[in-house]
């Protein structure tokens, strides 16, 4: 029997929730499952797991009321377990998987190639893609360090189908051990379908979004202190911060497009009111989140054009004090030059009279001495006149 004649035999035992869009019932009772391998339901060959690292984080089987019925630790277990109970849903949750693991996940869960190669490669923009009855969205979390003041990024890819949901972590965030929890504190959510998982995970990211907006906001105002503070290194920190919200604002825009995607197809395929409202709430958040960010990359410019007015200030009022201590060295400069000129004259006179030559006529005349004194005093009074007429001294 063919693939697709199995899957569609598996129809009559399969779940009918309906998620986003029209689903077509594909998981098989265990005995329709063995078609799948094209034997006799009691000889079909097990599924090899394949042996080395794993990267489940957390695997659970969960059924039509929304209560955990089983929990793995092999990718196996949880396929098996998930047909052998019709209307039951599966959500494995996975940290950097390798190509093995998502490839068994391709096999059972009938993935599109080009999801899993996006779900391995990883830095994807945030995006929702239909393939069939299977939803491939792509997250990007954020969370705060408040010892780096610094913003860290990681991405999320999650696979939603009519019984499964996986969840494939590039990073540390988010916290979905935390969305597990609150899901299974209330069944009744989890009893509406994967659906109500994606919501819960967008949810959570939009909320961790939060802490990562009174981060950069707290993180502004330290700046602008430090700006009008005179902080020499601000500029850096202006660039460092500006890349940050820039980054941020990649994650939430796109973001945006996806809760608006999920909201015109919840609207189509009939998901429940009251699934609606909580897209709803997180959408009217991540408008919040997306306002701030522009108005955090409005109050950086501004920032900036302050702060390089501020510095270009600091350097005319820099360049005026030493021009005026250069005018002061030049007025310092041009006194000791005058007075120098005026005792170089006396030097001057007494230098050459002080050559001993026999052919000097001044040297035995009697008023020598006192004309070499007055020719002295003589020069070095016009001198000083002439600087003191100049204003040098």
């Amino acid at each position: 029997m063919s693939v697709t004649s199995a899957r569609a035999s598996a129809a009559r035992t399969a779940r009918t929730r309906p998620l986003l869009g029209a689903l077509r019932p594909r998981r098989a009772t265990p005995a329709s499952g063995a078609h799948l391998a094209g034997g006799h339901p009691d000889t079909a060959a097990p599924r090899r797991e394949v042996p080395g690292r794993t990267s489940i984080v957390e695997s659970a089987l969960y059924d039509a009321d929304g209560r955990r019925v089983a929990s793995f630790t092999r990718l196996a277990d949880t396929f098996r377990e998930l047909r052998a109970h019709p209307g039951g849903m599966a959500w494995i949750g996975l940290e950097r998987p390798d190509e093995n693991e998502l490839a068994q996940l391709a096999r059972e869960f009938d993935l599109h190639p080009l999801a899993v190669e996006d779900a391995i490669v990883a830095h994807q923009r945030p995006k929702i893609e239909r393939y069939g009855d299977t939803l491939f969205v792509v997250l990007h979390a954020a969370r705060y360090l408040d010892q780096a003041e610094e913003v860290e990024f990681s991405e999320l890819h999650v696979f939603v189908g009519p019984d499964f949901v996986v969840t494939v972590r590039h990073g540390a965030c988010p916290d979905l051990s935390a969305v597990r929890t609150h899901l299974e504190a209330h069944p009744a959510m989890l009893a509406r379908g994967p659906e109500s998982v994606l919501y819960a995970i967008v949810d959570r990211v939009v909320d961790d979004y939060a802490p990562v907006v009174a981060g950069l906001d707290g993180d502004i105002d330290e700046i602008e202190s430090e700006v009008f503070g005179g902080d020499a290194a601000v500029s850096r920190r202006i660039y460092e911060l500006s890349r940050e919200v820039v980054e941020f604002q990649r994650a939430v825009r796109p973001l945006q497009r996806v809760c608006g995607s999920l909201a015109k197809g919840a609207e189509k395929y009939g998901v429940t009111e009251e699934m609606q409202a909580y897209l709803r709430d997180a959408a009217d958040h991540l408008t919040e989140v997306a306002d701030r960010v522009e108005s955090f990359r409005a109050a950086l410019r501004d920032i900036l054009t302050v702060n390089a007015t501020l510095v270009a200030q600091r350097q005319n009022e820099e360049m005026t004090h030493l021009t005026e201590a250069s005018i002061r060295q030049g007025e310092e400069v041009k006194k000791i030059s005058g007075w120098a000129a005026i005792l170089f004259a006396p030097t001057l006179v007494g230098t050459v009279y002080g050559m001993n030559f026999d052919d000097m006529p001044e040297l035995h005349w009697a008023w020598g001495y006192p004309a070499a004194l007055v020719a002295m005093l003589s020069v070095s009074v016009a001198l000083f006149a002439v600087f003191r007429w100049k204003r040098w001294i």
